[in-house]
């Protein structure tokens, strides 16, 4: 509430838009911050002294104002009217005209009034009313009057944004609505918007400007690019997010503003129930494929190229979910992916209940708040032929890592999280990054490929220990070779580069045990 990350460099690059008379849309997930940014715009405008600026918002609207022409004319012009008369009353006032019971009346007065003038309309949550047939009118409205002003033969809005979740030029298109005894095809009029490219998210410069004014009235002595940058990796600038995390280091943790104090929080937002995780889990649970297109980012680690055009993807790319960069698809930030992944090993899990299945007793594996990894990798190596029989070797060599998740979840339950490293896909290799309290374990999850191949994980594994300046790490890998006669190597810990590794290899294939 007090504290915000400056963003003058982003909203600089919107008055230009604004300034250079764009249509366009600014379409972010929930919580992006797209109200604040409009709000910051809208400073920017009056400062200038050239513009009137009209915000509205279709948030609340009734259904009165979408049911003909008149409801939506006289509604439209009531919220402009209440927009200006805070700070322009006499210009509030000649936006209100009973008269105006039409969209032919309504472009009249829009002449009218913009005539000699620079007024900016922004429709917040304008998506609220992107599939009714009066508003998608109302869009060939403005854009016939945009294209007649660019050729000098009408006066319109100098720019008109529209700020939702959905890109309206993408809503409608193609739906089918019933007027009367007609069924009429929709399609967005709205060609005429520029790009919309602006990254609203926050850098971990742009972080730094929030902690460094809250640094200079509380004197925590944290070390504020440090802190910065952590907030960064862990949310990948997600406003919502950010602010969450601030919130919570400052509320519920006494300002622990250390890489510790970060972590902590972490831990809270994951067990936090909030609007964003509902639209997401909401998602996922009415969409079948999103749901398996997130459980193979999240979980399987499965690489997909992105496709604007494919609609699941474009589902998440919407809601902001998801994003992507040089590897392809990725989830949006660690946080998203740390959820999602916690989801689907909290069904695992009760499938497990379901099932009977025994697990390890937490007090083998945790003492005085020590978690011993070594112990964890050992049980879960000795009681997963107790999990799984060959039957569900399937689902083993697809869901492998589901499991081990799933087994760690149910021992580091709320005092620890787990996340993956994004760049360790290559080679069926996955470097997971575990926390319990104070303690951090670096394990590599990989495929058999042969023993070069073991060899080389070794070296990749220690490499990334020298990057993280730790001396040991555990490499688990899950063996799908059917060799129920072979003896298979015990887990043991070996030196590799001056790293100490411990190395569990478990063949998935079951042993033929003889019945008692």
């Amino acid at each position: 509430m007090h504290y915000m990350v400056d963003i003058s460099e982003k909203v600089e690059k919107i008055y230009q838009l604004v300034d250079d008379g764009c249509y366009f849309t600014i379409n972010r997930g929930h919580q992006y911050g797209k109200t604040t940014t409009i709000g910051r715009l809208q400073k920017r405008l009056n400062d200038d002294g050239n513009y009137f600026c009209i915000i509205i918002s279709f948030q609340y609207y009734t259904d009165k104002m979408f049911a003909d022409e008149e409801g939506f004319c006289q509604g439209l012009l009531s919220r402009i009217h209440r927009a200006l008369s805070l700070e322009h009353k006499e210009e509030a006032k000649l936006w209100l005209d009973e008269s105006v019971t039409d969209l032919r009346k309504l472009s009249k007065l829009i002449t009218k009034r913009c005539t000699g003038k620079k007024i900016v309309l922004i429709v917040d949550e304008s998506d609220e009313a992107s599939y009714s047939y009066i508003f998608v009118q109302f869009l060939k409205l403005l854009r016939g009057k945009y294209l007649y002003r660019t050729e000098g033969k009408d006066f319109t809005f100098h720019s008109v944004i529209f700020a939702g979740v959905n890109d309206i030029k993408n809503l409608p298109q193609n739906t089918v609505i019933t007027i009367g005894d007609n069924e009429i095809i929709m399609r967005s009029p709205w060609n005429i918007a520029t790009d919309f490219d602006i990254d609203m998210s926050f850098s971990a410069k742009e972080i730094e400007t929030m902690l460094v004014e809250y640094e200079k009235d509380n004197h925590t002595g944290m070390n504020i690019s440090e802190i910065a940058q952590e907030i960064r990796d862990y949310t990948s600038g997600y406003p919502y997010l950010v602010s969450k995390l601030c919130w919570l280091i400052e509320t519920d943790l006494g300002r622990n503003w250390t890489l510790d104090g970060v972590k902590d929080a972490v831990k809270l937002i994951l067990i936090e129930q909030s609007t964003l995780f509902n639209v997401l889990f909401t998602i996922i649970e009415e969409n079948k494929e999103f749901s398996n297109l997130m459980y193979g980012l999240a979980v399987i680690r499965m690489y997909y190229p992105c496709d604007v055009y494919e609609p699941t993807m474009r589902l998440g790319l919407m809601f902001s979910f998801l994003s992507s960069n040089t590897n392809g698809l990725i989830i949006h930030n660690r946080i998203f992916e740390i959820r999602i992944a916690d989801y689907f090993v909290a069904k695992n899990l009760r499938q497990w209940r379901e099932r009977e299945i025994i697990q390890s007793p937490a007090y083998e594996i945790i003492r005085d708040s020590v978690f011993n990894m070594e112990k964890c990798l050992t049980q879960f190596r000795e009681h997963y032929e107790e999990i799984y029989t060959e039957k569900d070797l399937k689902f083993l060599e697809r869901d492998g890592k589901l499991i081990f998740l799933t087994y760690l979840k149910s021992l580091i339950k709320s005092k620890g999280f787990y996340h993956f490293e994004p760049q360790s896909r290559e080679h069926g290799r996955i470097d997971l990054v575990v926390y319990y309290l104070k303690q951090q374990f670096i394990i590599e999850m990989k495929l058999w490929y042969g023993d070069k191949r073991h060899e080389e994980a070794y070296g990749q594994l220690a490499g990334y220990l020298k990057s993280k300046n730790k001396d040991r790490g555990y490499l688990l890998t899950f063996d799908f070779r059917k060799k129920p006669d072979e003896k298979i190597t015990e887990s043991q810990w070996i030196e590799w580069d001056g790293k100490q590794i411990f190395d569990v290899i478990l063949n998935v294939v079951p042993h033929h045990r003889e019945k008692k």
